[in-house]
């Protein structure tokens, strides 16, 4: 075949545009395609690891052997320290939270929202009535009232939510004869304390000869406070007539100073 000079121009022209188009076709099969979008996966927040001192009294077993030793001392120390007393002529005087009155719970909640005591959060603990019983006290308030003696509760929650905390009381089993709450200003324990000895705590309850004291705060016994740590013989009591419930989550100790 003879090409004509017309031809070949022909002949090149398709060449180029065929090598054109096949250079633009892999370069379009050669563009990144946009990744497929994963969903998202909502993962939830790891739980928030408890204090220490919450942990421990939740959970521990020593807690609980630590309260009922107490409980159990101090029963056993009953019959001795009313010898010679007339039956209902004598007491004993108890705090309530966390002596009576488990408020773990309350303590793990506000720990859980990285917050602490609230009046408002507090009060609405309160009203809910929920805080078991500390082990050993449902047996400790029986066994007075077998041998004879009542049982006070002297507490420093306010007299606005006395009666949710006798409901309370009363749910956990503890066996209450009276429930002095904190007047407004009073935080003082002593007045209170006072009153049940001399006949003025509440209307039928006579003067009573108190024979001995729980808490868990140094402040829950007669005229103590934090000085008592350098003075041994302030703390000879304890064990005989005073009686005291391990809290490490809270207490007047946390305004001390580190030595």
């Amino acid at each position: 075949m003879v090409f004509t000079r017309a031809s070949t121009v022909d002949a090149f022209v398709v060449a180029t545009v065929a090598i054109v188009a096949s250079a633009c076709s892999r370069s379009a099969t050669m563009v990144p395609q946009p990744a497929t979008a994963q969903p998202v996966v909502s993962r939830p927040a790891p739980a928030r690891q408890l204090p220490n001192e919450i942990r421990w009294f939740r959970s521990s077993t020593e807690y609980r052997a630590l309260t009922r030793q107490a409980f159990q001392v101090a029963t056993d120390r009953l019959p001795e320290l009313a010898r010679g007393l007339a039956a209902q002529s004598w007491a004993v005087i108890l705090d309530a939270d966390e002596t009576v009155l488990d408020n773990s719970e309350y303590q793990r909640r506000r720990a859980v929202m990285d917050s602490g005591y609230t009046e408002s959060s507090w009060a609405a603990w309160v009203r809910e009535r929920a805080a078991p019983a500390v082990p050993g006290a449902p047996e400790l308030t029986h066994a007075v009232h077998t041998l004879g003696g009542r049982v006070a509760i002297v507490t420093n929650r306010a007299d606005s939510l006395c009666t949710d905390t006798r409901a309370n009381l009363q749910a956990a089993k503890i066996e209450t004869d009276v429930v002095l709450c904190q007047p407004r200003g009073e935080s003082d324990k002593n007045p209170r304390f006072q009153r049940i000895q001399n006949g003025s705590a509440a209307p039928g309850v006579p003067a009573l000869t108190v024979v001995a004291w729980f808490g868990d705060n140094i402040l829950d016994f007669p005229n103590m406070s934090q000085s008592a740590r350098n003075d041994p013989r302030a703390l000879a009591e304890f064990g005989k007539r005073y009686f005291i419930l391990p809290n490490p989550m809270y207490g007047s100790w946390q305004q001390l100073r580190e030595p």
